[in-house]
């Protein structure tokens, strides 16, 4: 799967590292295109996932607030329900294009 916004790669994994959750692929970390993601001041927290990190994403000078999710520490009930630890995974807002590979 890749993650792109405006033609500029923010992910890319083969499709059997990305963990779906309630219709978005999260990415594992080491699929993040490194430099592209700061970490956004929004707080969040998913009732059943736990507390959230929000960020910002910079291509060619223009910042997308709010483009990507991630649950640092996911709750051990949340692994159960999804069936796989997601711990750090990216998840992103719908502008940025997610493609199957």
């Amino acid at each position: 799967m890749k993650a792109s916004l405006q033609g500029h790669v923010l992910a890319e994994a083969p499709d059997d590292e990305v963990v779906i959750i309630e219709g978005n692929a999260y990415f594992p970390p080491s699929a993040v295109t490194r430099g592209v993601l700061s970490e956004s001041q929004t707080p969040y927290a998913c009732p059943w996932k736990g507390r959230c990190q929000y960020f910002d994403a910079a291509v060619d000078g223009r910042a997308a607030a709010d483009a990507a999710w991630s649950c640092p520490t996911p709750l051990d009930s949340a692994v159960q329900r999804v069936g796989s630890d997601f711990e750090g995974f990216v998840a992103f807002s719908p502008v940025v294009t997610v493609e199957r590979g």
